[in-house]
């Protein structure tokens, strides 16, 4: 049984929940990670804000933030999004910064 699933395996419409309000809120994917080749590291998401106390609205989450994703009614933990392994511009960069 498979309880994690890749970033790159997202689709638009998918069910989430995100952590960028500073605790797991439900929310919709409006648009996929895949971006070309590559994926995106900011994702545009409807963010059931209401669930805390907040509103709701659409706006942009940066890719570790999408913790779970729900697939056939089971939550799955999302991994390997961009910048979960440090990239080379990342490294160079605080190569750079010592």
């Amino acid at each position: 049984m498979t309880t994690k699933i890749d970033y790159k395996d997202l689709k638009k419409n998918d069910e989430i929940t995100s952590i960028q309000l500073g605790r797991p809120i439900p929310g919709k994917l409006l648009e996929s990670p895949k971006q070309g080749k590559g994926l995106k590291k900011v994702i545009l998401i409807w963010t059931k804000g209401s669930v805390i106390g907040m509103f709701d609205e659409t706006g942009s989450v940066e890719a570790r933030q999408v913790t779970n994703v729900k697939r056939d009614n089971k939550w799955l933990e999302v991994i390997n999004f961009p910048g979960a392994i440090p990239d080379q511009d990342a490294m160079l960069e605080a190569w750079l910064n010592k």
